[in-house]
């Protein structure tokens, strides 16, 4: 343990692995923050707390079984001469779900009328909120922690990354969150970036890898025309007044 925390070799490893993390993590934060706009706001903050803690579990409890882990890369099954693995399966599921439910969540944007009542009581959403948040928890620890095996070699370099990585989550999922109930179009940006993040889990399912700076770059470039469009829409309305 000494011998890592004087190696410089390791600290490069620690800050290259957690910001690589902090990077991935993204899509769970706004998925999350997207999950939990529908309901109440005190149900809303202990969702997205159970939600980050889950996160935090599921990435070490993956890490400590690593063995059985890599052996999820190994081919089970060969679809059109594309050799798929429990990961790759567990990916395009996973992307599938992210891309029915921001889907959904569209459309039922764009059709609910303003004052309509919540059919679901309020312990049911909260609930449902809970167990979308494990299920989409599963795939984003999956491919962090595959990451994380193949950029260090010692256990608790890639337990300290996770930890600090899921802090930081945890630290900007309030104020993502609140922003997203506070601005309707940024809520829709977000079920948009779901969407193309779905895209991209069931491709690298199917071996067809988007790199991922090409989809940070456009989330990115979208979110900061956004937020043009809050700043001028503000501004306008103080105007107004």
């Amino acid at each position: 343990m000494m011998e890592l925390l004087t190696s410089p070799e390791a600290w490069a490893a620690l800050v290259t692995l957690t910001a690589l993390e902090i990077v991935l993590g993204i899509d769970n934060v706004i998925f999350i923050s997207v999950i939990v706009s529908r309901i109440p706001p005190v149900q809303a903050k202990r969702a997205r707390q159970i939600g980050l803690l889950l996160a935090l579990v599921f990435r070490i409890v993956l890490l400590s079984v690593l063995v059985w882990l890599i052996g999820l890369t190994e081919p089970i099954v060969t679809v059109r001469s594309v050799d798929l693995s429990w990961r790759d399966i567990i990916l395009i599921a996973g992307g599938a779900f992210l891309i029915a439910k921001a889907t959904h969540e569209i459309h039922a944007e764009v059709e609910a009328s303003e004052g309509e009542p919540d059919a679901e009581p309020r312990a049911s959403v909260f609930f449902w909120a809970i167990i979308q948040i494990i299920v989409i928890d599963i795939v984003f620890s999956l491919d962090s922690i595959i990451t994380a095996i193949g950029m260090a070699q010692d256990l608790e370099i890639m337990i300290a990354a996770v930890v600090i990585a899921c802090i930081v989550m945890y630290v900007s999922s309030g104020p993502v969150a609140k922003f997203v109930a506070n601005h309707p179009t940024t809520k829709m940006l977000a079920l948009a970036f779901l969407v193309l993040i779905g895209v991209a889990l069931v491709a690298d399912g199917f071996k067809f890898h988007i790199p991922r700076g090409y989809i940070y770059f456009a989330m990115l470039f979208a979110a900061a025309v956004e937020l043009f469009n809050v700043l001028a829409r503000r501004n306008r309305r103080k105007a107004a007044r």
